[in-house]
């Protein structure tokens, strides 16, 4: 069992049209038929929506998100129309809603990996591939891998796990040259997102996009790009293969959720607890953290102020 502990009603706002409440985003379609995407402060964690928000969140996976589209604008378009607030749209709304063009989604989560951990390693540690790639010998936890690669996986549904998927079963699905495509780009944002992370210090050891095609059959980067939700960042000056890397992104959070003080048992079918309040601290202070160390922008109450 896992999901929602208690699923948010969708806010109503005259003008849009409530589409899917996802794990931490909202989605409407508005009059002119763009889409309206709303990220929340919901965490999620061991495929649960937890009944605890952490403040600021949803903010900061939007901002640095647009930050990120700027910076990989010449590699791949973004789906990012506006920011202004909807019409009637409360005001909590403000810095985390992205007003964007509606794409044909290829469903398909675009994984790049520079380094092992993660499900990538558990298949490692079985069959020395990842994806059916083959590795080398001798990897561990946290090793750099040779060249970054390309492991694609399925979109999961609410409550449900992405399953690591074959570069032949994606082409198989969206076609030999989609999938070229997908790996191509994906590959060349993440050198280009690699790189700027390591000039600020931290390492990213992989992440996730999601594409889809518009109108004019361009492929477009589309959701968020490069947060702590999608991505591992480690911080660089405490890498130390051969360990789990301290990381910038819901750490706290699944280290409380899987220890003795939570009372909570994975394996039973009962729900997550809430949080406690030093927890959702420490997990929005490396959320802004992240966002501060990667833009160079200090973060203030009211969102991200210029200059560091």
């Amino acid at each position: 069992m896992s999901g929602f502990v208690e699923k948010p009603e969708p806010v109503q706002v005259p003008g849009l049209v409530h589409l899917h409440t996802g794990k931490v985003r909202d989605l409407y379609r508005d009059e002119a038929g763009r889409l309206v995407m709303v990220a929340s402060d919901r965490m999620s964690a061991y495929d649960w929506v937890l009944p605890t928000e952490i403040p600021d969140k949803g903010r900061v996976l939007t901002q640095l998100s647009l930050w990120w589209f700027d910076q990989l604008a010449d590699l791949v378009p973004n789906h990012v129309i506006g920011t202004d607030l909807p019409a009637g749209a409360p005001a909590d709304w403000a810095g985390r809603t992205l007003i964007c063009k509606s794409l044909d989604m290829v469903p398909v989560e675009c994984v790049a990996r520079g380094y092992l951990t993660g499900s990538g390693l558990a298949e490692y540690r079985q069959t020395r591939t990842v994806c059916g790639l083959a590795l080398p010998e001798g990897l561990v936890d946290g090793s750099e891998l040779p060249a970054p690669i390309f492991t694609p996986a399925t979109k999961a549904e609410v409550g449900e796990h992405d399953e690591n998927v074959s570069y032949e079963e994606v082409a198989h699905q969206v076609g030999a040259e989609t999938a070229a495509l997908l790996r191509q780009t994906t590959l060349a944002v993440y050198g280009r997102a690699r790189d700027i992370a390591r000039e600020r210090g931290i390492i990213l050891a992989d992440t996730k996009f999601e594409f889809g095609f518009d109108g004019a059959g361009t492929l477009v980067a589309a959701d968020e790009v490069l947060t702590p939700d999608s991505s591992r960042f480690w911080p660089a000056d405490q890498w130390q293969p051969g360990r789990a890397q301290p990381s910038y992104d819901k750490q706290f959070v699944r280290d409380w959720l899987s220890s003795p003080a939570s009372g909570w048992d994975r394996t039973a079918e009962l729900p997550p607890p809430a949080l406690p309040a030093e927890i959702v601290e420490q997990t929005r202070a490396k959320y802004i953290e992240a966002y501060e160390r990667l833009t160079g922008q200090h973060w203030t109450h009211s969102g991200p102020a210029n200059g560091s």
